[in-house]
């Protein structure tokens, strides 16, 4: 797990490995920087902790959970925190104690905290102005943004901007480039691996070591591309988009489907130690789970990979579900010429009531296989074919799944991601 080490005497907090070596007894350590912030330490310059992975527990409590999707959705953008507890059905001071109990800082402070991060990146890798920035990354006011930035890293956002240095800018062949952090140790072959042998076709693929995916923001076509980056700690994500106003969702929104910054440590400890899946866990440490665009792609892709009652080949998915993605892409999609690769088609957020007529699930918190997308840790997507395949294959007598809780998510991917590694090998 990653944590902060702050010094009392320069109110500074710093990211594991920075060279500053301060005495032990002037440190606090804290778990997420936001809680380091709330404390009144500010970012180290040096090893800049606002460029690595803020990671989130993945055995926090189901309503701290709830609570921060809402917060990555943009709830706290114009809201309050009154409004985030009604959504959870809790009192504004238990949302707030337990905020404070599990991860040091109130929802306002660790919502402050990310928008205050990702414009910090933006600042860093990209050339544009100050106003799109504000904009792009939550921010209702350019005067709002000044003052963010400047409780935060104690400057503004032309000083902060002015003190990049020369490798930071990054340049895409079009589209807007950014690094997206992650966790030391992120498998990302392996996540190529799962979403390449689930690609919805004509909205996602997976070619050349580059995962692309169609997005539709308020009705307009954009298309996202995420590779591997120029050094560990980070991919980059370049998005092409009509235009940047509420980037940090969108970009939120792909570190989820990515599952980038949930911290699967502790399941890895006590899965490493299983007889059968112990070997696969510490084969692939950096293994993630992956999650969904959003709740309606979930339920579609859950709903294809159910539908077949055989496999084609070991650890390959049914010919009859990717025919059955097909359709519900064709019926479901809208289709947009000249997108690159083998995208043709942008699915569009889509209401419950939207997916009744093709016989998929309205109630999106049924089903393990949604669960699983939705990244609940605990579930088992017992209906995927390549996680049949790999528990028949190593559990001829049978299995009950249950022996990994409250781990059996991580559990099935790594099953799953044997499986399709070995389909491709």
């Amino acid at each position: 797990m990653t944590v902060y080490s702050a010094v009392v005497t320069t109110g500074i907090y710093c990211r594991p490995g920075c060279g500053a070596r301060p005495l032990a007894r002037n440190t606090r350590v804290y778990e997420h920087a936001a809680a380091a912030e709330a404390a009144g330490f500010r970012a180290c310059l040096r090893c800049r902790p606002y460029r690595v992975a803020g990671p989130f527990s993945a055995d926090m409590p189901r309503l701290v959970c709830a609570a921060w999707q809402l917060i990555i959705a943009g709830v706290l953008d114009g809201g309050t925190e009154a409004a985030l507890a009604e959504r959870v059905g809790l009192s504004v001071r238990h949302l707030r104690r337990l905020f404070l109990r599990h991860l040091g800082a109130s929802p306002d402070q660790l919502a402050r905290s990310r928008r205050a991060h990702f414009a910090r990146r933006l600042l860093d890798d990209t050339d544009l102005t100050v106003l799109d920035i504000a904009f792009a990354s939550g921010y209702g006011s350019l005067r709002q943004f000044n003052r963010s930035m400047r409780e935060v890293f104690h400057a503004s956002p032309t000083e902060l901007r002015e003190r990049r240095h020369r490798a930071d800018r990054l340049v895409a062949d079009g589209g807007l480039a950014l690094r997206l952090p992650v966790l030391p140790g992120y498998d990302w072959a392996a996540m190529l691996a799962y979403l390449g042998a689930r690609a919805i076709p004509g909205v996602e693929e997976v070619s050349g070591g580059v995962y692309r995916r169609t997005i539709g923001v308020d009705g307009a076509p954009g298309v996202l591309e995420v590779r591997a980056g120029d050094a560990p700690g980070h991919l980059v994500l370049v998005a092409h988009l009509p235009y940047w106003e509420g980037l940090i969702h969108v970009v939120d929104q792909a570190g989820r489907l990515l599952g980038v910054d949930a911290d699967q440590s502790p399941g890895v400890t006590a899965l490493g130690m299983d007889p059968v899946l112990g070997p696969l866990v510490r084969a692939r440490p950096g293994l993630a789970v992956p999650g969904a665009w959003n709740a309606a792609e979930a339920a579609i892709a859950a709903a294809a990979v159910r539908a077949p009652s055989e496999l084609v080949g070991a650890g390959a998915p049914a010919e009859r579900a990717i025919g059955r993605l097909a359709e519900l892409v064709d019926g479901l999609g809208t289709r947009v010429p000249g997108l690159p690769g083998g995208l043709t088609h942008v699915l569009p957020d889509l209401a419950p009531e939207d997916l009744a007529g093709y016989g998929l699930p309205q109630d999106t918190s049924a089903g393990e296989d949604l669960a699983f997308r939705l990244g609940d840790p605990e579930a088992w997507p017992a209906g995927d074919p390549w996680l049949r395949a790999a528990v028949a294959d190593r559990f001829p007598s049978g299995l009950e799944p249950g022996r990994w809780r409250p781990w059996q998510a991580l559990a099935a991917m790594h099953l799953m991601t044997e499986a399709a590694l070995g389909a491709a090998r």
